[in-house]
């Protein structure tokens, strides 16, 4: 619907142009459909959006509206290749060519309704870590901080660029200037088509009409845009150059498309009144279609379009755009035709990471609290509880031995709750960015397992040094410092797994005791090797912590094995024997779940997400459930192949 001419701005107008910019797309919809399975009943399909028709121009800034539960984020994530369940059918189409994924996440934006951004970061930092990842790896970095500072300029950011984001526990920038933000790390690219899903949501008035105004500016840059939006102000409303109106109808769940300059005169004749026109056509509109939804007459409107010259013109203009990109730029096709999901390699990622992410990181008490003090503080706690006893080979002080050396490798594993929370919490951001092409998901493990496993390399040697000689423990440093670092990284490792395939941070903290507790009978020490029952001894040889207390008993006991029970040494009574091999074994078994263990989390961390994101929209779909399926037996052989490798 082509709305009036804006009334006078109340804010600031944004600047010029900013350089740059390539010209937008044209995006035509054609006959696209949409449905999911019902999740109460397997054999029944549910449409959630059915036979849309439609197209945005570029320098146009197009608002999807419509009852809540009408499809209008459904769409938005349709147009932007963001739905990895159900069926679509019909065309999606940029510049009159399919869109491949890897273009969707180079060439355009998506802001998201809640701002998911790195609260460790100043707003400057926040675009600058984005213009390094999306930005070619051949620009020098003072032409990305030119950009940076011409769009902080534009979004009117410049005087919070040096404050940090901020979360609900440490105070940073206003929602306001957080929506902008997000609106910032999107442009900084240059999309040809910015995606946005309620940019208003949970702003003010005043607020909402600030951000409006900043987006509509950056319409004459050449972007094309397309945004959903509930209920907007009349000023807001007013800065939209078209509409697509999504009439809901909860009996028949499907919904078609309203589109075009007649559109309210098209609704007051449905309605055969013209008296409920009130002097916000937005608010008009949106009761008028929410009271039909809820009567269950929201059909009768998209009835009304269908029949409509309207709706002619509509489909044939959308054909006519459709058919009309014969000639397009070398620079356009390029673009289309690309199969890379990323702008820059994946060491330029890990490299990126970790001069933003990683440095922050090191200098937050709270993040090095929760890595530190644990060890710190369960270190001196082992070392005064068996002070001295390392050296004394006396036959009762032989379980304290095995006792003290168990307690020291299972530490690490407990210990590795505190790495849950990073993950669970970043889930939606790491959605985000992977779905903007800022890095593969390689990229992203390597970054949080550097981060990890340097700040433990330096915290490990000083502990593992006090406990070593406080206990006057025998046998090689390095070896036992060389286990305890090697079971802190399995730690790390299971404790991403866990994140990534628990759905909530209350089952991941749940998950990951439970399962290190049923490691612990089967490490050796509480029921030795040969007491085992033999339908679980197979567990035992899938436990890291067998592997880990195995060559630190080992390391104490090969140079001076006395006899202890039963004419039995302490390495025999206990079921270690033959150290070579027990020495291979561990290693092998340490290496075989670290790698599996990054593979694991990489495939599921990748797809769980997106997922999860489904599963609040509709039932899950067959096509989960025989990936998931696929996923399991790749995986199984790939780890029977390195078993056997071994």
């Amino acid at each position: 619907m082509k709305v009036p001419a804006p009334a006078p701005p109340v804010l600031g107008a944004a600047g010029p142009a900013m350089p740059g910019y390539p010209s937008g797309m044209t995006l035509t919809i054609q006959g696209l459909s949409y449905s999911v399975l019902n999740n109460q009943n397997k054999k029944e399909t549910l449409y959630l959006l059915k036979d849309v028709t439609g197209f945005f121009r570029p320098q146009e800034m197009a608002a999807l509206m419509g009852p809540s539960g009408s499809g209008k984020t459904t769409l938005l994530d349709l147009l932007a290749g963001r739905k990895t369940v159900g069926s679509m059918e019909g065309s999606i189409l940029f510049a009159g060519h399919k869109p491949t994924r890897q273009f969707l996440r180079k060439f355009t934006g998506y802001v998201e309704q809640f701002d998911t951004l790195l609260h460790i970061l100043t707003v400057e930092e926040m675009m600058l870590y984005t213009a390094e990842l999306k930005r070619p790896r051949s620009e020098p970095l003072a032409s990305k901080k030119a950009a940076v500072d011409t769009l902080l300029e534009k979004l009117g950011l410049t005087p919070c660029r040096h404050v940090k984001i901020g979360n609900p526990l440490e105070k940073g920038i206003s929602g306001g200037q957080a929506k902008r933000v997000n609106i910032g790390i999107s442009l900084i690219t240059s999309p040809r088509v910015l995606f946005l899903d309620e940019p208003t949501s949970g702003l003010d008035s005043f607020t909402a009409n600030e951000v409006m105004t900043t987006v509509k500016a950056l319409v004459t840059d050449g972007v094309t845009m397309v945004a959903t939006i509930h209920s907007p102000t009349a000023y807001s409303f007013s800065l939209f150059d078209s509409l697509m109106m999504l009439p809901g109808d909860a009996a028949v769940s499907y919904v078609r498309a309203l589109h075009g300059a007649q559109g309210i005169t098209l609704t007051q004749q449905q309605l055969d009144s013209s008296s409920a026109w009130s002097h916000n056509a937005a608010e008009w509109m949106v009761d008028v279609f929410t009271q039909a939804d809820r009567e269950g007459r929201g059909g009768a409107f998209a009835d009304a379009y269908e029949a409509s010259t309207l709706k002619q013109a509509i489909d044939a203009e959308a054909l006519a755009l459709a058919q009309s990109h014969a000639d397009l730029s070398p620079q356009v096709q390029k673009e289309l035709a690309t199969r890379s999901e990323t702008v820059t390699p994946w060491w330029w990622g890990l490299k990126t990471l970790v001069k933003y992410r990683t440095t922050n990181n090191y200098t937050s008490s709270a993040f090095l609290g929760a890595r530190i003090g644990d060890k710190v503080l369960m270190g001196l706690l082992i070392m005064t509880l068996y002070l001295g006893i390392g050296d004394d080979f006396n036959a009762g002080n032989y379980i304290n031995m095995a006792a003290v050396l168990f307690m020291w490798i299972t530490m690490p594993a407990f210990g590795a709750a505190a790495y849950v929370p990073s993950l669970v919490l970043e889930r939606n951001l790491f959605a985000r960015e992977r779905n903007d092409g800022l890095y593969r998901v390689f990229t992203y493990l390597g970054a949080k397992m550097f981060d990890e496993l340097a700040i433990n390399l330096v915290v490990s040697l000083p502990v593992v040094a006090a406990a070593f000689c406080g206990i006057r423990l025998q046998g090689s440093f390095v070896l036992f410092w060389l286990v305890y670092y090697m079971t802190l990284c399995v730690g790390i490792v299971l404790a991403y797994f866990v994140a990534a395939l628990a759905p909530s941070m209350d089952v991941a903290n749940a998950a990951l005791p439970v399962y290190v507790s049923t490691l612990l009978y089967f490490g050796g020490f509480l029921f030795t090797f040969s007491t085992m029952p033999p339908w679980w001894k197979w567990y035992s040889f899938i436990n890291p912590l067998r592997y880990s207390w195995t060559a630190v008993m080992i390391n104490q006991f090969e140079a001076n094995d006395p006899v202890w029970l039963n004419g039995q040494t302490v390495l025999e009574y206990y079921g270690i024997r033959r150290a070579e091999q027990v020495g291979e074994l561990w290693i092998c078994g340490m290496l075989l779940l670290v790698l599996h263990g990054v593979r694991m989390g990489n495939a599921v961390f990748q797809k769980l997400p997106e997922a999860l994101k489904e599963q609040q929209l509709a039932s899950l779909n067959v096509s989960q459930a025989l990936s998931a399926r696929a996923d399991a037996l790749r995986l199984l052989t790939a780890v029977a192949a390195s078993s056997t490798c071994c």
